[in-house]
């Protein structure tokens, strides 16, 4: 019976392995979604999200793994906008694309192409308007993203 018990003993330490890799990866941060210069940071934005300029047609990728669970044009003055719902508690917000190419459901992975910049909705010139919000709560996105 004690060979029994010490064989069950490394059986239990793969159990805590794979929780101690998914804390990892929710500490790791996002990547930028579009490359360009901040046009308007958090405090400007009245605390929603911060803007990325960006030339009409570039290519948005998804900021970290998660599901679709908007893509649309509903919400006034974001334009064509996709929300993308993380295993981290965070939701990311992509606005004023010109292109979306992922639908509702889409399990979409870090670095997916998931659309293009554009000046959909309230904007004069193309730009990405980008978010993250853990819950429901907007939280500036600039100190969560990779240098």
């Amino acid at each position: 019976p004690e060979v029994i018990k010490q064989a069950s003993v490394p059986d239990v330490q793969p159990l805590t392995a794979p929780k101690a890799e998914v804390a990892s990866v929710t500490s790791d941060k996002f990547r930028w979604p579009i490359s360009g210069r901040v046009i308007t940071d958090f405090a400007n934005s009245k605390g929603t999200g911060i803007n990325i300029e960006a030339p009409e047609g570039a290519a948005v990728r998804a900021a970290e793994n998660g599901q679709v669970i908007y893509a649309g044009s509903g919400v006034e003055g974001y334009g064509n906008l996709i929300l993308i719902r993380h295993p981290n508690g965070y939701v990311s917000a992509y606005a004023h694309l010109q292109q979306m190419n992922v639908a509702k459901g889409t399990v979409v992975n870090r670095g997916d192409n998931i659309g293009t910049a554009g000046k959909t909705g309230s904007v004069s010139k193309p730009q990405l308007h980008f978010e993250l919000r853990k819950g429901a709560t907007p939280v500036d996105p600039l100190p969560l993203l990779a240098s």
